[in-house]
C-alpha cells in the first residue's frame, strides 16, 4: 500500500494542542525538579486508512515526513448518529484513529 493511501489527513485540533503544550509543560517541570534534561515526546494524530496495520502507519510516517518512529497507537471511531432536519437519523462515517509517537529529537512542523 503507499504512503500516501495509508494516511489520509493530520488531525490538527485545539484539544491535539492543549494536551501537546500540556505534556511539554509537564515535562519541563519534572526536568527541574530532577535536574535531568527535560524528554519531550512529540505526537502526531492522523487519520488512517481503515484497513492499514501499525507497521504500514509507521512506514509510511518515516517516509512521508522523514522522521523515526517510536511507536504508534491505532483506535476505529465509529461514526455518529446525525439527524439533518428530519427525525430520520443518519451516521457520520467510520474512521480509523492513528497517534504517532516520535523518537527524541524528531519533530514534525504542521503549518
Amino acid at each position: 500500500m503507499s504512503p500516501f493511501d495509508v494516511i489520509k489527513t493530520v488531525r490538527l485540533t485545539e484539544k491535539v494542542m492543549a494536551v501537546q503544550e500540556r505534556c511539554d509543560e509537564m515535562a519541563e517541570l519534572s526536568a527541574k525538579k530532577k535536574g535531568s534534561k527535560a524528554i519531550i515526546r512529540q505526537q502526531v494524530h492522523l487519520v488512517a486508512n481503515s484497513i492499514a496495520d501499525k507497521n504500514d502507519i509507521r512506514r509510511a510516517v518515516e517516509i512521508l515526513f522523514k522522521v523515526k518512529v517510536d511507536r504508534v497507537n491505532t483506535m476505529n471511531v465509529n461514526g455518529r448518529l446525525r439527524r439533518k432536519r428530519t427525525r430520520h437519523e443518519g451516521r457520520t462515517a467510520r474512521w480509523k484513529k492513528a497517534i504517532v509517537t516520535l523518537k527524541e529529537g524528531n519533530q514534525i512542523t504542521l503549518t
